[in-house]
């Protein structure tokens, strides 16, 4: 896949290596001549772009013509709409990433001004933090879609409102799927009729914000 990143700073230097290691090919741009310094010790040469990203030429010199994805990632939120904007309707790049560095100016990244993705960094990492704060026991396996999402096990304790009930009856929170449930060695399919023991760890997909309400679901009241 040929990548373009604009912004070489931290996040696009580690993006940069990331993609390379991964076997894509991708060109960098950036504009600070120390920054350039910088990548040029830790990316192949080739992969170094210095110019401004807003700048058509500079793209052009990028390879933006055949790229499948553009990443804007520079520290100011300006730069990245004018770029996305840039990359999808003048060089019709299929798929545009770009970073938000000011929750307040998310709502301009929208896929009408060019952006398919946008990665508001300071939104994610509150809203994993709060989520952290609230999960109390609750184990996570993974999580997906940028934390909005999470995989996770809870174990069900004697007593709890979903001991000795059939999944069928159970009220399970809005966002939660039940994906698997783990009794001694035996991995079950969750079905409407399958009832659920003391001990049994339950796996579940569970949307950000009700973890709780699911975990008073399973745990003792």
């Amino acid at each position: 896949m040929n990548v373009v990143i604009v912004g070489g700073g931290r996040t696009g230097s580690h993006l940069a290596g990331l993609l390379i290691a991964g076997g894509h090919q991708i060109r960098v741009v950036e504009n600070r001549e120390d920054t350039v310094a910088k990548l040029l010790l830790e990316l192949p040469a080739a992969a170094v772009v210095q110019g401004d990203g807003g700048d058509p030429k500079v793209l052009l010199a990028a390879g933006i013509r055949d790229a499948q994805v553009v990443a804007v990632v520079t520290g100011a939120d300006e730069d990245n709409l004018v770029v996305a904007t840039m990359a999808r309707a003048e060089f019709a790049v299929p798929r545009v990433i770009a970073r938000v560095n000011n929750p307040r100016n998310a709502w301009l990244f929208t896929p009408a001004m060019g952006v398919d993705v946008a990665l508001d960094q300071a939104d994610l990492m509150a809203k994993l933090i709060a989520e952290e704060m609230s999960l109390d026991d609750m184990t996570i396996l993974v999580k997906l879609r940028r934390g909005e999402v999470s995989l996770a096990e809870e174990r069900i304790e004697e007593g709890a409102p979903a001991a000795g009930k059939a999944v069928r009856d159970l009220t399970i929170p809005a966002g939660c799927t039940f994906a698997a449930i783990v009794r001694g060695g035996e991995v079950l399919a969750p079905r409407g009729e399958t009832v659920l023991r003391p001990g049994d760890e339950v796996i579940a997909v569970v949307r950000a914000g009700q973890a709780e309400a699911l975990a008073r679901l399973l745990r003792k009241l």
